[in-house]
């Protein structure tokens, strides 16, 4: 097998170059990421450690294909991003990739149960609501299922939402400051569950956050300033 195809079966993200400019309201140009390179292989928990506004939420939407970059390659899953339009880049991401997100972003209509059965039932798994049960199950949310979101602490919606991104097994996780809004308890437990998921599932981990305990957990530390990256110490 050549060097290339082995590459292409244990890098999970890369990024080329990797850059993003935009214009403010009063027209100053802002460079927000300028040449980053990174990959990520399979199985790897990496963490990108950065202060607020110093563009880790800009190089995790890129990575994810949630934005473009204006300038740079981005592959996720052996996939050229900029080759994608935005369907084919959801349907790349559905069931292979999940997220987890400061703000938790659950569907404040909906019980825990459904939240969480909501993207096998699009992927069309069978069983969504059993295997849903049992995610919540084990993330300490068994007495909750039929609880919306407004009837739950902020430590256990994002207990839901990890449930939720674990959903299918996926191959890719992105974590967008997933203790961000919790107190210290409510984030260390997340923090256990998040790599015991993890660890159980063997997804490899892409995180942002400012928490130093967090980013330790991780098999490697990037950290990022004045949007540029480089490996820690």
């Amino acid at each position: 097998m050549s060097s290339e195809k082995v590459m292409e079966q244990t890098t999970r993200i890369s990024a080329t170059q990797l850059g993003k400019r935009v214009t403010t309201p009063d027209g100053r140009v802002l460079d927000i990421l300028s040449a980053i390179e990174m990959q990520v292989n399979a199985g790897e928990a990496v963490a990108i450690l950065g202060p607020s506004g110093s563009g880790k939420s800009t190089l995790l939407g890129l990575l994810a294909g949630l934005d473009q970059p204006t300038a740079g390659r981005v592959s996720l899953l052996g996939n050229d991003l900029g080759a994608l339009d935005e369907d084919a880049r959801a349907a790349l991401r559905a069931g292979r990739v999940g997220f987890v997100f400061q703000s938790f972003q659950l569907l404040p209509g909906m019980t825990a149960l459904e939240n969480v059965a909501l993207p096998l039932q699009i992927g069309r798994n069978s069983g969504a609501r059993a295997q849903a049960e049992a995610l919540l199950h084990e993330v300490g949310l068994g007495e909750r299922l039929s609880h919306q979101p407004r009837q739950l602490s902020g430590g256990e919606q994002q207990r839901v939402a990890l449930a939720r991104a674990f959903a299918g097994d996926p191959q890719v996780l992105f974590a967008d400051e997933p203790t961000g809004n919790l107190d210290a308890e409510s984030g260390r437990r997340i923090i256990d569950l998040l790599f015991g998921l993890r660890d159980r599932v063997g997804s490899t981990l892409l995180l942002v956050t400012h928490d130093q305990e967090l980013a330790r957990r991780c098999d490697r530390i990037l950290r990022i300033s004045a949007g540029r990256l480089q490996e820690a110490a």
